[in-house]
Parts: C-alpha cells; sequence; structure tokens
C-alpha cells in the first residue's frame, strides 16, 4: 500500500476498586486510518494490582500512561499483529477481492 496509515491507540473504559482506585481491566480501541479508508479493532486486557509503593492515583491516570501500560503489557509483537491485520482491512477496503449481492437487483 503506498499511503502511510496512522494508527490511535485509545481507551474506552476502565475498570476499579473504588475503595484504592486500582484499575484491574482497560477496555482499548486502535483505529486505524490512511487518510481514505479506516478500520478498528477493540480489545480489553486484565491488569495485576501493582505494588502499593508504585500505585499511581486514578485521578492521576493519563491517556499516554494507560496505552503505555497496554502496549507493555501485550508486548511489541501483538502491537505489530494488530496494526498488521487493521492494515489488511484497509487494503481489502481500496481493492476490494470479494463482493456480495444480486446481478438482477442493478
Amino acid at each position: 500500500m503506498t499511503s502511510s496509515i496512522a494508527y490511535t491507540w485509545g481507551v474506552a473504559n476502565l475498570e476499579r476498586t473504588l475503595a484504592d482506585g486500582v484499575v484491574y481491566t482497560v477496555h482499548y480501541t486502535i483505529d486505524a486510518f490512511d487518510g481514505t479508508y479506516r478500520s478498528g479493532a477493540y480489545g480489553s486486557l486484565g491488569l495485576e494490582p501493582p505494588e502499593p509503593d508504585s500505585l499511581i492515583p486514578y485521578a492521576d491516570l493519563t491517556l499516554e500512561l494507560v496505552v503505555g501500560w497496554i502496549k507493555e503489557k501485550i508486548g511489541e509483537e501483538k502491537v505489530a499483529e494488530i496494526e498488521a491485520a487493521l492494515e489488511a482491512q484497509i487494503e481489502e477496503q481500496a481493492s476490494p477481492s470479494k463482493g456480495a449481492g444480486l446481478p438482477w437487483a442493478g
């Protein structure tokens, strides 16, 4: 594919315990856009509780920090696999290899 694809990782929701604010599940999104075509993915990821001395208060969490947790937890190889799958979906949109319909329906 000749155009470059921008990948945007986001966080759809965080599940946490209210007593201490510890996040135990992250729901994340990945958006791929080449300027014309778009594809996306959604996932959920369970997190282990942090050590007490490394706990970041819930109110201090940022999108960048949580996306960093996601990418670190799933690893570089899985990040690359997800992005490659989204790229393949965009390539299919740009040059379809399959179709559907009825030839007599116009």
